[in-house]
C-alpha cells in the first residue's frame, strides 16, 4: 500500500509548527529583513503584532509583524496597507522569511 503523504507545508524553524501551505506561495522573489522571503496569500498558526508604518524597498507600507503562535518566533510580516497604487496587490498578504521557515512533506 502506498504511504499517504499530506500537502507540502512550511513550518516554523524553531518549533516546527505548521505555518503555511506551499500552494499558497504567490512569489519567492521578495526580500526580508535577513535575506530572501516568500509572499503567501494565507498563513496559519500565526499571531500578529501591532500595525506600524514602515519604509520598505518598494515604498511606505502599513505592516504588522507575524509570529509563530506556539513559540512566538518572528517569522515575517503582513501587509495591511500599501500607499502606492502599484503595490496594492500586497495588501492582506504575508511575508515569511526563508531563514525562519522549513519545508515539510517534500
Amino acid at each position: 500500500m502506498a504511504e499517504m503523504i499530506g500537502p507540502r507545508l512550511y513550518s516554523c524553524c524553531n518549533c516546527r509548527n505548521h505555518v503555511a501551505l506551499h500552494d499558497d506561495v504567490i512569489s519567492k522573489a521578495f526580500q526580508g529583513r535577513n535575506g530572501r522571503a516568500f509572499l503567501f496569500s494565507h498563513a496559519m498558526n500565526i499571531s500578529m503584532g501591532p500595525k506600524e508604518d514602515r519604509h520598505l524597498m518598494t515604498g511606505l507600507h502599513t505592516v504588522a509583524d507575524v509570529y509563530c503562535s506556539d513559540c512566538r518566533e518572528v517569522l515575517g510580516w503582513k501587509y495591511e496597507r500599501a500607499y502606492e497604487e502599484s503595490q496594492k496587490y500586497k495588501e492582506g498578504k504575508i511575508i515569511l522569511e526563508k531563514s525562519k521557515i522549513v519545508k515539510e512533506n517534500w
